[in-house]
């Protein structure tokens, strides 16, 4: 019997095409490539993947129960926007699990973690040398997804994750508005210091580092949101 004629080989190809869509889409997204609000055209994606219009629904249902994609009420689909008005709850949402998570990592890590860990600090400061924003704001979601991965609560690294990518965003939003190409070397120390926390078990130290690396990012986010960019022109 041939693979086609086989609803489990068929059953993985489409898992397969599923898949892939889904994780083109989510970089897309978290990446500002797709910008909030675009339009996601389930019949203009399936002409481009050369695929039936199932496994694009299903990547789609994914991305819309991660928070990245909304469904209208005419039943097209938009890239969510950022709740810029509530920017606060999130920032005290991510403050939070900075410091759980950090808090658990330094009492439950394993060596393994360590090395994950370390690789994505590695691949973050890399990034910052080659002034790869798109790098390093990936590189840095993953370094403290690893960091969370360690702490051993599978309830808070979802909750995280997803706090996580919301922040990827963000972060790309403030590269773009920036327009300095500054990348704050108070967050690569932080990032070190956390890890020597984390690896001593120092688990006051981790909190009150992950706190401190939280503000930073928060106070350098709201100075950038906040800029006030008009310009002086005489009439």
């Amino acid at each position: 019997m041939s693979s086609s004629a086989n609803p489990a080989a068929t059953d993985r190809k489409r898992g397969s095409g599923v898949r892939m869509v889904y994780e083109l889409l989510r970089d897309q997204i978290l990446d500002l490539e797709l910008p909030p609000g675009a339009i996601v055209d389930e019949n203009q994606l399936a002409e481009r993947f050369g695929m039936s219009r199932t496994p694009i629904r299903e990547a789609l249902v994914r991305l819309a129960a991660e928070g990245l994609i909304d469904t209208l009420p005419n039943r097209s689909t938009m890239v969510s926007n950022i709740d810029f008005p509530n920017l606060h709850t999130f920032f005290d949402a991510l403050t939070l699990m900075y410091r759980v998570t950090t808090r658990l990592a330094a009492e439950y890590h394993q060596p393994e973690d360590l090395v994950a860990i370390r690789q994505y600090q590695k691949a973050y400061e890399l990034a910052v040398k080659d002034g790869d924003e798109i790098g390093l704001v990936a590189a840095n979601r993953e370094f403290h997804y690893a960091i969370a991965e360690a702490g051993r609560n599978r309830y808070y690294l979802a909750l995280f994750g997803r706090l996580l990518d919301e922040g990827r965003r963000i972060l790309r939003l403030y590269y773009y508005g920036s327009g300095t190409g500054d990348y704050p070397q108070i967050w690569f120390d932080e990032h070190e210091a956390i890890v020597a926390a984390v690896a001593a078990r120092d688990i006051e130290a981790a909190d009150r580092i992950a706190r401190q690396h939280a503000n930073q990012i928060v106070s350098q986010i709201q100075a950038a949101i906040t800029r006030d960019r008009r310009q002086d022109i005489d009439i």
